[in-house]
């Protein structure tokens, strides 16, 4: 497995992201509780709504197999997404395996 970075900027629909946050949250959060994301959260003010996300996948054909079941992207909320390997100079220690829940197979849905 490797580390992935992705970059999620939301639409400015503020309504439709805060009637479907719930689901959103539930997704990201089952995807953590497998070992698929590492950390994730929102990022601050400048640029418009976004978040950062930092997942354990083999490749990013995977991190976008995962994050395609996102509902977010199904109902069209993602209006850019970005992935890329990344490769920590430091602090990656933190996010080893030995140090962190391992990844787990997540039932295709």
């Amino acid at each position: 497995m490797a580390l992935h970075a992705v970059i999620y900027r939301y639409s400015t629909d503020s309504a439709a992201l805060d009637e479907h946050r719930p689901e959103h949250k539930d997704y990201l959060r089952s995807l953590f509780e497998h070992g698929r994301i590492v950390v994730s959260g929102p990022l601050a003010e400048g640029g418009g709504p976004g978040a950062l996300l930092i997942l354990d996948a083999a490749d990013p054909d995977e991190v976008e197999a995962l994050l395609d079941q996102d509902p977010f992207h199904a109902l069209g909320l993602i209006v850019e997404r970005e992935v890329r390997r990344w490769n920590p100079a430091f602090g990656g220690e933190r996010l080893s395996p030995g140090t962190r829940m391992t990844s787990q197979p997540i039932a295709a849905g």
